[in-house]
Formats: C-alpha cells, sequence, structure tokens
C-alpha cells in the first residue's frame, strides 16, 4: 500500500510544482510522514524532506525549461533572492536535523493548507502597477529582496519546502511580477536550492540512500513527469484559473492531512464519523434532486427565474433534511461550513464562463457565489444556537426550511401575479408575493414542527405563524443583499420566543 502513496505524493508534487511553483516537498513530505508507515521513526519527516528535495531538483528543472521557453522568468528582479536563499538553506538543513519530526512535520501540514487558503481569496496576485520584465530593483525591492530572501533560504533547509510559494507571494506581492513570470523564476531558484538541500540532508543523514534509495528513484521520476505536464497546461491557460486550481487543491489536500494527522484529538471535540456521514446524505440527497431540475431545464422551457428559485428549494430542503438526520449540532454546522468553503471557490472559478450568468440568472457580479457563502455560514450558525445552545434542533430545521420555501413562494407568484407594489418596501416586492411567502411559510413551519414530535398542534399552528408573520415582514424591508441572513435569523428567533411562551 505505502507504494502507492509514494505514487500518489510525487504526482501530485510535481502538479504544484508545474503549476504554480511549489516545491515538492509542500505536497509530499505531508503524504508521506502521515499515510506511510515506513516514515513514522524517529528520523522519517528527515528522510520525507531529503526525497522529496531530490524529486524537486529535476521537477523544478523542466519546469523551469517549460516557463522559459515562453519567456516567463525574470532573473533581473530575481537574483538578490537566488543569491541569499542558495546561501541560507545549508544552514536551515543542519537546524531541521536537530528539530525533529515534532516541528517539521507540523510546520509542513498547516503551510501547505494555509497557502491553499491564500489562493482561493485571491488566486491572481499580479498588480496593475507591475513593472516591467527585466526592470531592476529599486532600493525597496532590494530591502524586500535581502530580507525575504535570507528568510525563505533557511526555510528552504529547515522544512524543505524549496521556498516555491513562499518566493512566489514575494515575486507578485512585494516585487510586482506576473503571475506566470513569478512561477518561472522561483523554480529556477529551486533547482538550485533543491540540489543543495537535498545533498545537505543526505550529508547528514546517509541512511536516506541506503533505506530509500528505490522510493527516491520512484518518486523522482513521477515528479518530473507530472510536473512537466502541469508545467505546459498551466503556460496554455490564465493566471486566474492556475491560482484557483491550486488553491483549492491545496487546501482540501492540506484539511485533509490535517484531520488525519491530528484525528485523534479532533475527535475528542468533533464526531469525525457522523460529519462524514452527514455530507454523504446531504449529497445523496442534493445531487438527484439537481439532476432532475437540470434534465427538466433541458427538455422544458422554464423560465430563469422559476429555475432559480426551484434550485433555492433543493438546496434549503437538502440542509433541512440533513439537519434532522445528524446525530449532533457540531456534525451539522460543521457540514455547512464545509460546503460553504467548496462551494465558493467552485462558483467562482466558474463565473468566467459565457453561460454562468444566464444559467444562475446573476443579478450582479460575484452575487451567486457570495449568497452561497453567506447561506451555508448562517445554517451552520443558526443551528449552532437554536440546537447547540438551546437543545431545538427542530427550530433550525423549520426556520431554514420557512425561509427557503417562503422565499421561492415570493418570487413565484409575485413576478408573474404581483400587480399591487408594496410601497414602503423597495418598490420591487408585492402583496400578492408577500402573501404567498406567508402562506408557504406557514405550512412548510407546521409541517416540521408537527412531524418533529416536539410540540401539540395549536402550539404548532401558533409558533409557525409567528414565525411566518415576523418572517414575511422582515423579508419586506431587508435589501435582498441580507436577506438570507437576515429572514432565517428572526424567523428561528421567534420560533424559539414562542415555544418558550406557549410552554
Amino acid at each position: 500500500m505505502d507504494w502507492i502513496w509514494y505514487i500518489l505524493a510525487a504526482l501530485c508534487a510535481g502538479i504544484g510544482t508545474g503549476l504554480a511553483g511549489l516545491s515538492a516537498a509542500t505536497v509530499m513530505v505531508p503524504i508521506l510522514i502521515v499515510l506511510c508507515p515506513s516514515f513514522s521513526g524517529e528520523t522519517g519527516v528527515y528522510q520525507a524532506t531529503a526525497i522529496a528535495l531530490a524529486s524537486d531538483i529535476l521537477g523544478s528543472a523542466v519546469t523551469t525549461c517549460t516557463y522559459a521557453k515562453h519567456k516567463n522568468i525574470d532573473l533581473r528582479r530575481g537574483w538578490i533572492m537566488l543569491v541569499c536563499i542558495l546561501g541560507m538553506c545549508t544552514v536551515g538543513s543542519i537546524a531541521a536535523y536537530l528539530a525533529g519530526n515534532t516541528v517539521l512535520g507540523g510546520f509542513s501540514l498547516f503551510l501547505t493548507f494555509f497557502i491553499g487558503i491564500r489562493f482561493l481569496v485571491k488566486p491572481d496576485t499580479t498588480r496593475e502597477d507591475r513593472p516591467g520584465k527585466g526592470e531592476s530593483l529599486d532600493i525597496k525591492g532590494v530591502l524586500v529582496s535581502l530580507f525575504f530572501g535570507l528568510t525563505i533560504g533557511f526555510g528552504t533547509g529547515f522544512v524543505g519546502t524549496g521556498g516555491g510559494m513562499m518566493m512566489l507571494v514575494v515575486f507578485t506581492v512585494f516585487l510586482g511580477m506576473e503571475l506566470k513570470t513569478a512561477v518561472g523564476t522561483s523554480t529556477f531558484i529551486m533547482t538550485f536550492t533543491a540540489l543543495i538541500a537535498s545533498a545537505a540532508h543526505i550529508l547528514i543523514h546517509p541512511a536516506i540512500v541506503l533505506e530509500k534509495w528505490n522510493v527516491m528513484l520512484l518518486c523522482i521520476a513521477v515528479a518530473t513527469a507530472s510536473s512537466l505536464i502541469s508545467a505546459r497546461f498551466a503556460n496554455k491557460v490564465s493566471s486566474r484559473t492556475v491560482g484557483l486550481v491550486t488553491g483549492a487543491v491545496l487546501t482540501v489536500f492540506g484539511g485533509a492531512m490535517l484531520i488525519l494527522r491530528f484525528r485523534d484529538v479532533i475527535a475528542k471535540f468533533i464526531p469525525l464519523s457522523d460529519v462524514f456521514r452527514c455530507l454523504m446524505l446531504f449529497t445523496a440527497f442534493i445531487i438527484p434532486c439537481v439532476g432532475a431540475l437540470l434534465l427538466i431545464k433541458r427538455l422544458t422551457k422554464i423560465p430563469s427565474f422559476v429555475f432559480r428559485k426551484l434550485m433555492h428549494i433543493i438546496a434549503f430542503s437538502s440542509v433541512t433534511f440533513m439537519i434532522m438526520t445528524a446525530q449532533s449540532w457540531k456534525s451539522a454546522s460543521i457540514v455547512s461550513v464545509i460546503i460553504a468553503a467548496a462551494v465558493y471557490p467552485i462558483l467562482r472559478a466558474l463565473e468566467s464562463r459565457p453561460w454562468y450568468g444566464g444559467f444562475f440568472v446573476q443579478k450582479s457580479s460575484g452575487e451567486i457565489r457570495k449568497s452561497m457563502l453567506m447561506l451555508f455560514l448562517m445554517f451552520a450558525a443558526i443551528t449552532a444556537v437554536t440546537w447547540g445552545i438551546f437543545d431545538k434542533r427542530h427550530i433550525a430545521a423549520a426556520a431554514i426550511l420557512m425561509w427557503g420555501t417562503g422565499d421561492a413562494a415570493a418570487a413565484l407568484i409575485g413576478i408573474p401575479f404581483g400587480r399591487h407594489k408594496v410601497r414602503i418596501a423597495d418598490g420591487k416586492k408585492s402583496w400578492e408575493g408577500s402573501a404567498g411567502m406567508l402562506a408557504v411559510s406557514f405550512i412548510a413551519g407546521s409541517a416540521v414542527l408537527y412531524f418533529s414530535g416536539q410540540t401539540e398542534l395549536h402550539a404548532v399552528l401558533i409558533s409557525a405563524f409567528a414565525g411566518a408573520v415576523f418572517g414575511t415582514a422582515t423579508e419586506l424591508f431587508t435589501s435582498s443583499e441580507w436577506d438570507t441572513v437576515t429572514v432565517p435569523t428572526i424567523t428561528a428567533a421567534v420560533l424559539l420566543m414562542t415555544g418558550a411562551l406557549i410552554h
């Protein structure tokens, strides 16, 4: 089984190097130390780092050649970094051997995760006022290069990362390089730093070659091939696409490795098995529903606003189902956060597609992804408060479904039949749409509260009616950007208060 992980680690490392100048160790070391028992000894992390550095040599070299062919290297602005990093990486290698597994392994895992987050937040770091390629450094650029060159150089030897991603940040954010030029320049430097750091690791601990020579050769071959392929791909697509892909992969990968490494500690506070179960149930519920809706859209001339609201109903229903089947509020809230974190970068990557705006009926740039982010984070918060604090699971489920179905009804009724506008609101909403929201919210809330078996029928009807009234009123006076947060929050608060008063 270890050999499968060796190949996977080298493959992922090569892809990272070719796409965004990641050093092989950023990806390879976490996989080897977490999933391979052969790297669990006292010097396991150090050996994994040495193998990753050795894989980085040819991987960075072929990546550099590919970027050089497309004229994406700028050594005039990177030579100071090159000199500083080469001078400090040997010192870092000696310090790494003295530090041992605990410092080295934990740092590598957290580095992977947070670099991924950084690229998701800002996939393209190119500045509008960037200097021309080959332009000399000014005094600020020299000082920045000296500071980061020395620190990254030490980190290259200590952590074994080759400094690729850190160099990428410095080159793009501080020195103003275009993303692909920064990648090419950083991989050029990494070719030499990986060579020096790898040699230092092997000289300090020769058993690496004697005990793991076959693993090293395999990883070098796989990483080099995948680096070449991914570098060619990166030079054919936009910098933004490269950044988003890299960020998504590293975030998921880094998060998974952190969970595996610290699973015993996490399990004391978070029910991991139930989190996985909730995520699977949510996926099993929403995928067939979305598939059926897409088929309907393809076979019929369903209006865009109807399609959008039906998508909303599916999303809210899926979350309601997940909450009612979860074993703890922690599981439901965590899954909601996971979904928010996954949906946002996916939608951001798709926004540039010509069909995106028409398919989702986007009202403004970024409206859908921002709405989805707020929506699922709001689900997590409401679940944590109503179920986690007040032990009222059914309140969270009812409030979420009342808002989802009510909002859909307001549009489905108000847009085609809304003749009487509500003057006290923004002028776009109608009394007909509000009446539809009130009625559907009341029905949805009554159904959830009744079938949850928490209260008697008269209490169900009173609570559902109060929640529907206040939710509808809140929707009338809230702008469309914020009703995703305000309406379900007010609805949940009213359901909690009426439930307490009735009893």
